[in-house]
């Protein structure tokens, strides 16, 4: 029996094992590689297979090169030239577009120079077309990924200077942290430092002036690509206000025309909103020289994404607050890449666009490739983009350019074969608290068309205070009187279903029933009389009512609600009185004396009750005045009573 058993439990565990799952803990890796002749050294990459996505375009990497020198490249081979002996930390970040897994990890390596037999070196390239100072990103930010970001500035003065570098990420309108930063390197000697509170020349808090110049300055504010400002104190102040977190740097003699980088590393945190359209951005001010306030600005936007995929809707309307958006403009970024293996001459976007916005103030806000709009009721022949707008679409159509096919030989940039509209709108004079998508078909020349994710926009909740006032009817007690005033919480102008609370203080009046008790006695005298007793009980209290009701609206103007309340004396005082009669004989027939007594009992926090309400209001349902009707069912008898007031929502 023993070997019988050996060969069950044998095969057992390899039933167990065949049914068990094991996780896969592999990582991708992408390994550097090199060939190196003297200074010269040429890099190529050793990338896992790419897993492709189901009906997505052909998968592809792209890759960030630092070279260890202050130099990148997003070459997928590039080839490099350094000046100087030492030894260089060369670093790859590889982005797996249309791919179903992970980007694949990599590891540093370095790459010893000891003898220079080239002197072609070329200097790290100019930035003047962006006004001296670009950031750029590896890729868009994926929840728990790591990501790069390039910060390059030049001295773009005619003499040596010494100036400032900041970094401002985290935008405070989100819950919790976007990103966290991992690491930073430097190549030009720049130096991290710690500010007090962020300003560089003055004390930000201790200066109303400054508050007063940064509410001025940034009211109307429109940031272009590279924006050059002078009010470097109130720019700091705003970006505060904007952002959790900075990152800042000194840097010392800077030769003219000189450009370096600094190489960021964020890991997007388990946290992040999880909004695929939602645009997230940071911001950096570059600050030429210590000794003046003159400074640029630049921001980075960033759209979320659950998978690297260029062809994109985002919007930057994903938290509004529905107070402040009557005349806000909301921007829309439709991103697309060719991944063809031919050049695209005509690209075309059909884009949804929301009932709730006014095509009437559509704006074209950026573009590229770059190109003026087409001229109307003329055939173009040369580039330009035509725009059409229909009634829930708007056209976008690129006519006469040439963007390079990913797939395309002799194409080694994949930026190049990128493009984007960017574009703007107001909301149209009627618009509800409601959120909206929208999307974009996307078709190269005469290709089957892209599909984009959708783009929302969302508002925040808000607050909503009201201030309401009115009577209550009792129709079960005797003389009663209930005036009450209170105040509401609720969301802002909601659309349909919403959340309620009140906090009501109501001053309560009402009688017993009077009872009359009669009998026979005999007095101290040994007279027979006939006795009458009327009791009756006076009951005044200070009442708080506190109902949580959700409440639907209608239209604008009718809203119904139900849901369920508590009340409770905060002080109440019950009289007795009665009222006694004494006559002579067996009847009433013959008063002959009348007396009362009097006495009463007070009590605080007591007679809790609960029960159920149903509402109505007429008037303006989401904000401003309208008359209500309530019927509160209490779970205690003989206190069922209808509740009408008025209303004025905030």
């Amino acid at each position: 029996m023993k070997p019988l058993s050996s060969i069950f439990f044998i095969l057992f565990s390899i039933l167990s094992i065949g049914q068990t799952k094991v996780k896969d803990t592999i990582t991708r890796r992408a390994n550097i590689v090199f060939i190196q002749n003297g200074n010269t050294v040429t890099y190529k990459p050793e990338t896992p297979p790419l897993i492709p996505i189901a009906g997505a375009p052909k998968p592809s990497y792209s890759y960030l090169w630092e070279l260890g020198d202050g130099h990148y490249s997003k070459e997928a081979e590039p080839k490099h030239v350094y000046k100087n002996k030492g030894t260089y930390t060369t670093r790859l970040a590889v982005t797996n577009n249309y791919d179903n897994g992970k980007p694949p990890a990599t590891r540093p390596k370095k790459v010893a120079i000891n003898d220079i037999t080239d002197t072609n070196y070329k200097d790290i390239a100019s930035i003047a077309d962006q006004n001296g100072f670009a950031i750029l990103k590896n890729c868009d930010p994926i929840p728990d990924q790591e990501m790069v970001v390039v910060v390059g500035y030049q001295n773009m003065e005619n003499y040596v200077s010494s100036g400032k570098l900041y970094l401002f990420y985290n935008e405070k309108q989100f819950k919790s942290n976007n990103f966290e930063l991992v690491d930073f390197r430097t190549y030009a000697n720049e130096r991290e430092v710690k500010e007090k509170t962020v300003a560089s020349v003055n004390d930000l808090e201790d200066s109303n002036r400054y508050l007063a110049s940064a509410e001025n300055s940034f009211k109307t504010k429109k940031y272009r690509n590279t924006t050059t400002e002078e009010d470097l104190d109130a720019s700091l102040l705003e970006a505060n206000k904007t952002y959790h977190n900075v990152s800042v740097l000194e840097f010392d003699d800077a030769n003219p025309g000189e450009t370096h980088n600094v190489f960021y590393t964020f890991k997007t945190t388990p946290e992040m909103i999880k909004d695929t359209s939602a645009t997230v951005t940071m911001r950096g001010i570059f600050v030429p020289n210590r000794s003046y306030k003159n400074h640029k600005i630049k921001n980075l936007e960033m759209e979320i994404v659950t998978s690297h995929d260029p062809n994109k809707m985002g919007s930057n309307g994903s938290f509004m607050n529905y107070r402040l958006v009557r005349f806000k403009r909301v921007n829309f970024k439709t991103r697309f890449q060719n991944n063809g293996e031919g050049p695209a001459r005509m690209i075309r976007l059909e884009t949804d666009v929301p009932d709730m916005f006014d095509k009437k103030t559509f704006k074209v806000e950026d573009m590229y490739p770059k190109c003026p709009i087409c001229p109307k009721d003329e055939v173009p022949t040369v580039s330009c983009l035509d725009t059409i707008i229909k009634k829930n679409q708007i056209f976008f159509t690129f006519k006469n350019i040439y963007l390079p096919g990913s797939e395309q030989k002799n194409v080694h940039e994949k930026d190049s074969t990128k493009g984007f509209v960017k574009y703007s709108m107001k909301f149209a004079e009627d618009f509800h608290k409601v959120k909206t998508r929208s999307r974009t078909a996307i078709i190269f020349d005469k290709n089957e068309p892209i599909i984009t994710n959708y783009a929302t926009t969302r508002f925040l909740p808000g607050i909503s205070i009201g201030a309401k006032a009115g009577y209550n009817v009792y129709p079960d007690l005797e003389k009663s009187t209930s005036y009450f005033v209170g105040a509401t919480i609720s969301p802002f102008k909601s659309y349909r279903f919403y959340w309620q609370a009140e906090w009501l203080n109501a001053i309560n009046k009402y009688e017993d029933a009077a009872t009359v008790v009669d009998q026979n006695v005999v007095n101290p005298n040994g007279v027979k009389q006939f006795q009458r007793t009327t009791t009756t009980t006076e009951n005044k209290s200070v009442n708080w009512e506190i109902p949580v009701l959700i409440r639907y609206n209608i239209n604008n103007y009718i809203g119904v609600g139900a849901g369920v309340q508590a009340n409770f004396d905060v002080s109440s005082e019950q009289t007795i009185n009665k009222k006694i009669e004494s006559f002579e004989g067996g009847t009433d027939q013959f008063l002959m004396d009348t007396r009362t007594e009097s006495s009463s009992e007070k009590n605080s926090f007591a007679n809790l009750k609960t029960g159920l309400l149903f509402d109505l209001t007429l008037g303006f349902a989401r904000i401003g005045p309208s008359l209500g009707a309530r019927y509160v069912m209490n779970f205690e008898q003989n206190f069922n009573y209808f509740q009408f007031y008025g209303i004025w929502k905030f």
